[in-house]
């Protein structure tokens, strides 16, 4: 097939959907398939591999490149990026990885979107999303990057906690903090390692310094690569606190492959990307944390029979088996052509 994806964030920018949007093009080029992204983020011209790149694309450019594909699969909707399918009648996909507002808190775009999606086939990423919209959709969730996420066996894994993610109240390092207080009000004092950056930083490391948390909580700014994989096996607990809905939560699978046990609220698709492989607790609720944390870091047995739950759940996550998903429903999109 030839495959057009839009994908209105992509590399250099850093993110869930640039991250998706890169793993399932290189997932369809191994399979033989043509791909061709359309995408806003400015950057170099230059072909990654076989996938050709049409960086903030003119009109006639999307055009053109609309017409010569079989399939469009938009990774998020965009209307800017997918007019052209609409016109030319393409068979599109529409693969959904972030909310889109219904209701009083919706815009013309939000309205236009969801007025959309009876009309293509569309993909959730969880279960959670699959209930936000409309039509029925088929749930295929997010890949991870497993070959670059593994247990790395010559690591010590001393460190109790650590947070990966970006610095935003929404992502709930806050409750972390707060369950942290509680602890050691109970005579205990894990250690928790910050991985990130963001706009809530410097209020973050004020409440770490007024709780009196400094000999526990580290911050050491964003790792990446080799780096952020051994950081990551040298620790036993994973915490994933958010306070919003979650369309997903990639970050729960990166901890697993590294052999950490995943602690995660109970927001939007936070469950499904842990499966049964860790804990799930109510969300902005620090004793429950705590409970959890407390629970699990004394429990040896408990954190290794969730980590044999591991291979398989991931295995149900490698670009390989999540391109498959996705092939199926773009060979459908294309027999049958455009949603009545």
């Amino acid at each position: 097939m030839r495959i057009l994806l839009t994908s209105v964030a992509f590399e250099p920018s850093v993110g869930g959907i640039e991250t998706v949007s890169n793993v399932l093009a290189a997932a369809f080029t191994s399979a033989g398939h043509e791909v061709t992204i359309a995408t806003q983020t400015p950057g170099g011209s230059r072909p990654r591999d076989l996938v050709a790149v049409l960086r903030q694309p003119s009109p006639r450019a999307l055009l053109t490149a609309t017409r010569r594909a079989d399939v469009v699969l938009q990774n998020q909707i965009s209307l800017r990026l997918g007019w052209p399918a609409a016109l030319l009648r393409r068979p599109c996909v529409v693969a959904h990885h972030m909310w889109t507002a219904r209701g009083a808190d919706s815009g013309l775009n939000d309205r236009v979107k969801h007025a959309i999606f009876p009309l293509v086939r569309n993909i959730a990423c969880s279960h959670a999303m699959a209930t936000s919209i409309a039509p029925r959709s088929t749930v295929i969730p997010n890949p991870y990057a497993n070959r670059q996420f593994l247990v790395d066996h010559s690591a010590r894994r001393e460190r109790d906690l650590v947070f990966l993610g970006r610095l935003l109240p929404a992502k709930g390092l806050h409750v972390a903090l707060d369950a942290l207080v509680k602890l050691r009000s109970q005579g205990a004092t894990p250690t928790l390692t910050v991985i990130g950056e963001g706009v809530a930083e410097a209020e973050l490391r004020a409440q770490v310094a007024s709780f009196g948390l400094g000999p526990q909580v580290h911050f050491v700014g964003v790792l990446r690569g080799t780096d952020l994989v051994r950081t990551l096996n040298e620790h036993r607990l994973l915490l994933v606190p958010s306070i919003w809905d979650e369309p997903f939560g990639v970050v729960a699978l990166e901890g697993l492959a590294c052999g950490l046990v995943p602690i995660v609220s109970d927001s939007g698709g936070l469950p499904d990307a842990v499966g049964a492989c860790g804990r799930v607790v109510p969300r902005a609720d620090p004793a429950a944390l705590g409970a959890a944390i407390s629970s699990l870091l004394a429990d040896e047995g408990a954190r290794r029979e969730y980590l044999t739950r591991a291979p398989g759940h991931l295995a149900r996550h490698t670009p390989e088996s999540v391109a498959r998903s996705y092939l199926q429903v773009l060979s459908d999109a294309v027999a049958g052509g455009v949603v009545p």
